[in-house]
Order: structure tokens, then sequence, then C-alpha cells
């Protein structure tokens, strides 16, 4: 991709540059800044002067080398300036909080929908939300930066619309146009917004906050009801020509296996997913309660045979996954993430067997299998990561943006898109 831009959208990358190295090595002066990013000496500490005023940087106490001349002072990201917020509107609620540029939870808050299938009202829920911790105690003196929005369903990113959400039944829904709407008039009106997949969110929250060097490539495999990752490459979201890299749910694992939603057999939405598993264990047909699910986890913990048995083979079949997707994308760490971690080792262990045993065969070291750094607020920190994510690289964008642009004029094919969307 050929990347032209004017004086002002080149100093703004040279600025995030500048950001982006400080945040893997922080402590370093602005003269091993100016080597690390290649820029001179006078232009590293012109844009580190703009930054620190901004509120992106600060500086330590001077550091004494032994060396003559001026001493060298360390600059690293400035905790207590800035924030960022973000959201995670899941199945019945919506969980927002807001974080510094470190990742570090400065506010955060859960909103019940009053009403599921209301889009609007759930949408109005997270805005007001939002509005309310930008402008609460938690962040006084702060100055809000972005939001990040992860969504339960396909997602085009280039546009915030919510294709498909199978569990919360919304379609077509321009989540991004209702949010501007709601903070027209506030102080969050003009700052970036980026919305995505809750698989794609959570995977930038491992990527931008878990402070770990060396796990990229990384995949965050999210199972809940249904199954989908986000995928990290060098750096960046993988997210496909129309957005919907990471669509695992629907990689066939077990062919003429069980039906699965989208019309097809043995995808690892019916095998490993939560809808599933309350399937098995329950029998068909009858959507899964809050309650059901609970009872699921308590059954599956105390060992009762029928969800025993039920949650081991979904084990099994997760590790089918783990293994396919390390043969795909080599990644150096698979995060698994969501709902069902409730269900423990029972589940993640035979997965866990399975790809060891995958690993054996070829005589090769498997990829890191671990579980989220932040938990039940993976997503929502996500979002606040997001934004962050996306600030870091002025250009970035640029990718989504053609999607909505490209020679097909900006629609989504059909066929795919029905197929898509029937699947998530």
């Amino acid at each position: 991709m050929i990347v032209a831009g004017d004086q002002q959208l080149l100093k703004q990358i040279n600025r995030m540059a500048l950001v982006r190295q400080l945040c893997s090595e922080p402590g370093l002066s602005r003269a091993a800044l100016a080597e690390a990013v290649g820029l001179t000496k006078s232009t590293v500490s012109l844009l580190v002067r703009e930054l620190l005023d901004e509120g992106w940087l600060t500086e330590s106490e001077l550091r004494v080398t032994g060396a003559l001349g001026r001493r060298a002072t360390p600059l690293q990201l400035d905790g207590d300036r800035l924030a960022l917020l973000g959201a995670d509107m899941g199945i019945g609620m919506a969980r927002i909080v807001a974080t510094n540029l470190l990742g570090e939870v400065l506010a955060e808050q859960e909103l019940p929908y009053l009403d599921p299938a209301d889009t609007a009202g759930c949408i109005a829920l997270v805005a007001q939300g939002l509005g309310e911790l930008a402008t609460g105690p938690a962040l006084a003196g702060r100055t809000v930066r972005g939001i990040g929005v992860g969504l339960h369903g396909v997602v085009d990113d280039a546009t915030g619309v919510l294709h498909y959400a199978p569990h919360l039944g919304w379609r077509n829904v321009d989540v991004a146009s209702q949010l501007r709407s709601q903070f027209a008039g506030s102080a969050l009106a003009e700052l970036p917004l980026f919305i995505q997949n809750e698989a794609n969110v959570a995977a930038l929250a491992e990527l931008e906050f878990s402070g770990q060097i060396g796990a990229d490539p990384l995949i965050y495999l999210s199972i809940g009801h249904g199954v989908g990752a986000g995928i990290i490459v060098n750096g960046r979201l993988l997210t496909g020509l129309y957005g919907f890299a990471g669509e695992v749910g629907h990689t066939i694992l077990q062919q003429g296996g069980p039906a699965c939603s989208c019309g097809r057999r043995g995808c690892a939405d019916a095998l490993i997913g939560l809808q599933a598993l309350m399937d098995e264990v329950y029998g068909r047909p009858q959507p899964s309660t809050p309650e059901q699910l609970e009872q699921l986890f308590t059954e599956a913990e105390a060992g009762e045979p029928r969800a025993a048995r039920a949650v081991e083979a979904a084990g099994r079949n997760l590790g089918v996954l783990l293994n396919n997707l390390w043969v795909a994308f080599d990644p150096m760490c698979i995060v698994i993430g969501g709902a069902a971690l409730r269900l423990g080792e029972r589940f993640i262990g035979p997965g866990r067997g399975v790809l060891h045993d995958c690993a054996s065969a070829t005589l090769l070291p498997a990829p890191t299998i671990r579980t989220p750094h932040f938990g039940d607020n993976a997503i929502a920190i996500g979002g606040a990561a997001m934004a962050r994510h996306y600030l870091m690289r002025p250009f970035v964008g640029q990718d989504t943006a053609r999607r909505s642009h490209d020679k097909l004029g900006g629609e989504v094919p059909s066929a795919l898109a029905a197929g898509f969307w029937a699947w998530s």
C-alpha cells in the first residue's frame, strides 16, 4: 500500500513513532530515541517537547551516565494526564472502562440492558455511560483522546456497521452513526471512534497493554456462545479484505458433525461453543438463558457425568482448532478467552493435550497457550487499547477506508455477505 500525505500527516506519523518506541523501550533519552527511530536529534527534541506539553510523555530525573556533556533524561509514557474510553457491548449488558495510556483502569461500570432487543436504547445507554465516565471525578484533570467499542458479531470496521450479532438478534445496525448522534454536543463529539469485533478488540488489549514483548504473532481465541478469533501479525490486526478474518467458528473440525447455525455441519461453533454444549447437555431445541448457562458451569465443576463428558469432548475439539490455528498462522501465543473460561481445565486441559500430541508428532514446539490478562474486562479494556493502537498509527486506518471504496464500489458481494452474516 502506498501512503501519501501532507507535512502535517508526516509530522503526526513521526510523533507517534516516538511514542510507540517508548511503549516498547521506556526510559530512552532524546538522543537514544533519535537513533532508534532514525530522526535527527533536533527533530526529536522538538517533537518530544510537544508530546510532553500534550500529556503523551513525561520525563524522569536526570540519569548520571559518567559521560561528559548534558545528562540523559529518561522519557516514558505519561499515565497521569490522558485517558482512553472502552466499551464491551455484550450479551445482556455492556461494560465500560476508562484507562490511562498504560492500560491502567481509572473507572469502570456495568450497564445492564433494559431491553436487549432495543438496539437504539442499548446504544444510548452505552453513550450515556461513556459520557458520564469522561466527565466524572476519576478523569478530573485528564484529556480523553479516543473511544473504542467491541461488538459481539460481524462488524464492518470501515463504517462501524454491525451486520449481525446472532445472540442479540441485531442485524445491520449502524452503531457508529448512532453513537455519534448520542455524543452530539458533548465532550465526546469530536473524539476518534473505533469499532471492531470483540475478539479483535480483546487481541489488541493483549498487544497494547499486556506488557509482554515478543508475543507476536498472537491469536486471541474467544469462546462464548460462539467462537471467534482476533489475529495479530507484525503488530497489526489482521482483518482481511472485508473485515471477516478470524471467523474461525465456522471452520469445519468434524466432517458430517453436528449441524451448525450456518447450515453446514461440524463447525467449531457447533462443537465448542457454549450454545452447542448446552444443546448437548440439556437437549434441543431451546435458547440458552443465563440461568441455564450458570447451571452448566456448576454441573461441569461438580463433575456431573453428562456435563463432564460434553465438556471434555468440546475440549478435544478445541485442541483440533488450536492445531489448525497453529499451522495456519504459526503464532507465538494463543490466548483463550470468553465465557467458556469458566469451565477451567476440564475444558482447556483436553485441548492443550491434543495440541501437545500434534506438536510431538511434528517434533516442533507448540505455541504458548494462556488465558487473558484482563479477565471479564478484556473486551472493554481492549476498546481503550484499540483507541491507543490506532491513535499511535495515524495512517493504518486507510486500510479499512480502502475496503469501503474498493473496485466493487464499496459493497460487500451479496453472496459473501449473506453467508458470513448468517454464520456468526
